[in-house]
């Protein structure tokens, strides 16, 4: 079982009007020191935050009850002069947990109405979380032949493609820059990830690494998934056969 919580800048797109505009500038700053500090303060209670789009943050939010949501929500509103709502889900898959929290705040299933807190929390099943960290396998020699734009146009096909693949999968995929993807991951894309890789070898001609990582809470399945990784390098780096996909738990 898997929680998720979602925090959305309400009303972001008529606020943003109000500053006039020369406003891009301003926007980018506040959106980057508030993934900073959503990162930091769930980072600090063994979660973790991807960025799903500038107004809105996912984050893998196993063993994390109310009082700690509402904790985090105080935080944010003492530092940033925005209204933040959080819809919580959980589910036997990531996408599943995604649709819960979504129903929550549609349905105003309020958990906390002083501080916008809508949803579901898993108070009694056994957490459990798989994340998926992949990698371009020698995108260095791509570099010599293509210009950095070329690049990100390579990387960000590749991310629609992957999103889409693992979405069917029931897992949600997030890019998390340079050449670096993370999944939130369900049984059954772990299942499948050795086709994507071959699929996408085939295809495009890409070649991926993938790392996987299980655990109870998000940050030790990204601590597991990456670690996996590297343990991928320190093969290929050996000069030994590396295997495309290497798992790890706890």
């Amino acid at each position: 079982m898997i929680q998720l919580s979602i925090l959305k800048i309400n009303g972001y797109g008529p606020w943003t009007l109000t500053l006039g505009s020369d406003r891009e500038h301003e926007l980018q700053i506040l959106q980057a020191s508030l993934y900073k500090q959503i990162q930091k303060l769930f980072s600090e209670k063994n979660c973790l935050v991807f960025l799903n789009r500038a107004d809105e943050f996912f984050v893998v939010s196993n063993g994390l009850g109310l009082d700690d949501h509402i904790q985090i929500q105080q935080s944010l509103e003492k530092s940033f002069d925005l209204q933040l709502s959080i819809s919580i889900g959980y589910g036997d898959s990531p996408f599943a947990a995604n649709l819960k929290a979504s129903d929550g705040k549609k349905n105003e299933v309020i958990l906390s109405k002083e501080h916008n807190i809508f949803g579901y929390i898993d108070n009694e099943s056994h957490s459990s979380v798989s994340i998926m960290h992949l990698d371009v396998d020698d995108l260095t020699s791509r570099r010599k032949k293509n210009s950095p734009y070329e690049i990100s146009l390579l990387i960000f096909n590749l991310y629609a493609k992957m999103a889409k693949y693992f979405a069917e999968k029931k897992s949600l995929t997030f890019f998390m820059g340079g050449d670096n993807f993370m999944i939130v991951a369900s049984d059954n894309a772990k299942k499948f990830v050795n086709d994507f890789i071959n699929s996408t070898k085939k295809e495009d001609q890409i070649i991926l690494n993938c790392g996987i990582g299980n655990a109870t809470t998000a940050r030790e399945a990204v601590k597991l998934a990456t670690k996996s990784l590297d343990t991928i390098r320190e093969i290929r780096d050996s000069g030994k056969e590396k295997p495309d996909v290497y798992e790890l738990s706890c």
